[in-house]
């Protein structure tokens, strides 16, 4: 490789852990709470995004599936076409969106709205219109993308991940979740194989 490519490549280690580390300035411990609260009661839990926020909202609705808190991901373009009929008044939606105004989520929020679905919004922008809408909002923080460019969506689905792993973390407090439950429905694979033993 050339001495540019490596030097951009040990960049991305700085840039990441700053943007995990500077995170914890802009962490709102209120609004978090009740974004726990939200989840903790819910029947059920949908989530969406696009691009790379709609693969990491992917990842959090798997995460909620392993401490048994039913969760789909709502992909933006079958939401319109009949997927939203899987929640119903009570339920939370989690919304996805670095600059809060995608509009293939949009139409999704109006429908939450007359449902009775409660929305979760992370973004950085408090005054979009995912935000306005949003019962909650988590704030995404995010320094730079660790490209040249600064535009690939790298340091940005970091901190969406890291947002939602605080979420799995404080709701297997809140729910007193057991390893033990966990052991049951992963029995697969090599953490199955340690879970089980």
């Amino acid at each position: 490789m050339k001495a540019s490519t490596i030097e951009q490549v040990k960049n991305v280690f700085t840039i990441e852990s700053e943007c995990i580390k500077e995170m914890q300035n802009h962490f709102d411990i209120d609004a978090f709470s009740k974004a726990v609260e939200l989840l903790k009661n819910a029947p059920r839990i949908g989530a969406a995004g696009c691009g790379h926020s709609g693969i990491i909202c992917q990842h959090f609705t798997h995460l909620m599936c392993c401490i048994e808190l039913p969760a789909r991901f709502i992909s933006p373009a079958e939401a319109v076409h009949g997927a939203t009929g899987y929640l119903k008044e009570g339920d939370v939606m989690v919304f996805a969106s670095r600059g809060g105004k995608t509009k293939e989520l949009l139409p999704i929020l109006d429908i939450c709205k007359a449902k009775g679905v409660k929305v979760i919004t992370v973004t950085e922008n408090l005054e979009s219109p995912l935000a306005l809408g949003a019962d909650v909002v988590l704030k995404q923080y995010v320094t730079r993308e660790t490209d040249k460019y600064n535009s690939q969506g790298t340091t940005s689905s970091t901190s969406l991940a890291v947002i939602f792993h605080l979420l799995q973390t404080a709701l297997i407090e809140e729910t007193d979740y057991k390893n033990e439950q966990f052991a049951l429905i992963h029995p697969g694979g090599a953490v199955g194989e340690r879970l089980n033993k």
